[in-house]
């Protein structure tokens, strides 16, 4: 469990690929400083499990299906990623109850910069729409954020997109102030609207079971 607060950014040192899972090796020297073997480290929002580690880096398998969901498939030396550790508990929550499951991910469709703060626009997959709602939390590359704006119910479910508005702080401590139209970021949406639609949708299917009853 993580709170999408991130507490350093660290570097990819090695990409080694193991049929297809690939061995990921990152220098994030802050987040090992208690780590053990088996922790948990959310890497740009993607939970991974620490399987060797030294001072300053750590390493752990990335299976397919995390590559084929996020955009780690990608990565490659020299990247940056957004690093934390799992929360511990009596911990404040300063941000929201992020998993490190990502949903899938969403690519910069533009920003603009205000005074001292910029806003960033993504596109959206359809099957995630529902889940994102103005106001809402959303863990884009693992930091927790609030949805500023979301297109509306017009828009073609392939054009869907929300917005988020980045402070300093923000772009100064994680990755993304330097995403750019274009980049690629893993998602995760608000775990509580996962459930919700859930439970909708098993209403739906079992509600004729019930009235033939």
């Amino acid at each position: 469990m993580f709170t999408g607060i991130i507490e350093e950014l660290g570097t990819v040192t090695a990409v080694e690929q193991h049929g297809d899972s690939v061995a990921l090796t990152v220098r994030g020297p802050k987040v090992l400083a208690d780590a053990r073997h088996g922790d948990s480290i959310a890497t740009s929002g993607v939970c991974l499990t620490v399987v060797e580690q030294t001072d300053e880096t750590f390493t752990a398998f990335v299976m397919k299906q995390t590559l084929d969901m996020s955009a780690h498939g990608a990565l490659a030396v020299g990247d940056r990623l957004n690093l934390e550790r799992a929360a511990s508990v009596g911990d404040r929550l300063g941000g929201h109850i992020v998993q490190g499951h990502v949903d899938g991910t969403a690519t910069v469709l533009e920003t603009a910069d205000g005074d001292g703060w910029r806003r960033v626009r993504f596109s959206l997959a359809p099957d995630l729409s529902p889940l994102i709602v103005d106001k809402g939390s959303v863990a884009v590359d693992g930091v927790s954020l609030t949805v500023s704006a979301v297109s509306d119910e017009e828009t073609p479910p392939s054009d869907a997109w929300f917005e988020v508005s980045l402070i300093p702080e923000t772009l100064e401590a994680t990755t993304l102030g330097a995403r750019v139209p274009g980049d690629r970021v893993n998602i995760e949406t608000d775990v509580l609207a996962r459930h919700v639609r859930r439970m909708l949708r098993l209403d739906a299917a079992t509600a004729p079971v019930l009235e033939a009853r």
